[in-house]
């Protein structure tokens, strides 16, 4: 039987290209929509290269379209060649009496082709997510119809529409999901802390794209994206029990749980829970630096200057201090505070000698970056050095006596020397 679509679609034009922007039910993209074959390429090759392209990403788009109520997608680009596809104007009068006539009804049959330019993945989850969940079939997402030909001229112009749609598209970026993913609880709860508490009242809290805060700096106790690293790392505690299975229904071990766990929003209860127990993190980092947080002019003076600072207010030692707490509560009934506590004062300070080369270079005063895993260590040794594995204790020696170019039969005594106020 010979299937035909009718539907409703606006007419437009952009540079060369003139499309039909419309939509279509997703039983209709699994029936009419194809992978792209040889609509591009004549060789086998590089037609095999743009189909092997598709990843396992659509999975989590079948995922989504199962599981989210909330779903939405923007417009898949189709591109249409073969067949005789039809457009019927329909001639409309605006109020003011003239006519309109790029509204109109664009009727498909089986004859054409149509394949995806833009969106790939998406027809990939789509179909798949029918495979799971049959009532989907008649949910509708916009498409914009364009059309193609398989000779050469047409084969350029829909690979450079092809190339052009999808190098300039950008992933979303962290700072775009901490300020509006509503799936992602460790977003949610920094924002909640943000929003609703007066923890971070002024700009103690610095929008910028990277960690680092830039040297000019002087008010803010961290960046948005190491905020929102430190409360990753502090979720752990509330999922390691949790069973959490990834797209395969294979159950994720590890950390590695963390990134499938903040896909799907939890219960409220949940969110509440996770935002109090950063909160109290916080709290514990705040007081500790409660002369810079209260300072009167808004500066964080001596916790972060030319001479060094405190290392909450430096994100490369802050970090790091914030995965060696969640692993001493890991295997320790304390809490922030007391753990903060057991780190002696001084240490808590990056020029101390302890600091030198790995956080902190004295002689140019300046950030020594790319020892994250080391300072963690540290911090554990610091604190109890019986919750460090023999390869973890290890590590240290080794990589002190590079770094500090000490002998291996001294470094660990030298350690433990400049732990306890020896200078050298």
């Amino acid at each position: 039987m010979k299937r035909i679509i009718k539907i409703p679609a606006i007419r437009s034009q952009m540079g060369i290209w003139i499309y039909y922007v419309s939509t279509l039910t997703f039983r209709e993209i699994l029936e009419f929509v194809k992978p792209i074959d040889d609509e591009l390429h004549k060789s086998e090759l590089l037609s095999g290269m743009i189909q092997r392209s598709i990843t396992n990403n659509y999975k989590s788009i079948a995922n989504y379209l199962k599981t989210q109520e909330e779903r939405f997608f923007n417009a898949l680009v189709l591109a249409v060649y073969d067949g005789k596809p039809v457009w019927n104007e329909i001639r409309l009068e605006d109020y003011e009496g003239e006519d309109n006539y790029n509204l109109g009804m664009l009727t498909l049959s089986d004859k054409e082709k149509i394949f995806p330019v833009d969106g790939q993945h998406r027809v990939a989850g789509i179909k798949k997510a029918l495979e799971i969940d049959k009532n989907l079939e008649n949910e509708r997402v916009a498409v914009i119809f364009v059309g193609h030909s398989k000779d050469d001229e047409g084969m350029q112009k829909t690979r450079r529409m092809f190339s052009t749609l999808n190098r300039y598209a950008k992933p979303v970026s962290l700072r775009d999901i901490i300020a509006l993913d509503e799936d992602d609880i460790v977003a949610i709860a920094s924002r909640n802390l943000i929003d609703k508490t007066d923890l971070f009242v002024g700009e103690r809290i610095l929008d910028a794209k990277t960690k680092a805060i830039p040297d000019g700096n002087n008010t803010a106790l961290t960046s948005i994206i190491t905020y929102y690293e430190c409360n990753k790392e502090l979720l752990w505690l509330s999922i390691k029990e949790t069973e959490v299975r990834g797209l395969d229904e294979k159950v994720i071990k590890g950390r590695n749980k963390i990134n499938e766990y903040i896909r799907h929003r939890p219960e409220e209860n949940t969110i509440t829970k996770f935002t109090e127990d950063c909160r109290s993190f916080w709290e514990a980092i705040i007081k500790s630096c409660e002369e810079a947080m209260k300072s009167d002019d808004g500066t964080v003076g001596k916790y972060r200057d030319k001479n060094g600072g405190h290392i909450f207010l430096r994100p490369a030692s802050l970090i790091p201090f914030t995965k060696m707490a969640v692993r001493v509560k890991e295997n320790k009934e304390t809490t922030f505070i007391e753990i903060i506590n057991e780190i002696p004062e001084p240490i808590r300070w990056i020029q101390h000698r302890l600091w030198r080369k790995i956080i902190w270079d004295n002689d140019k005063k300046g950030m020594v970056i790319g020892h994250s895993k080391l300072i963690e260590l540290l911090l554990v040794y610091v604190y109890d050095e019986s919750l460090l594995k023999d390869f973890e204790m290890s590590k240290i020696e080794k990589e002190l006596i590079s770094i500090w170019d000490y002998h291996e039969s001294d470094v660990m005594e030298k350690l433990d020397d400049i732990i306890g106020g020896v200078i050298y």
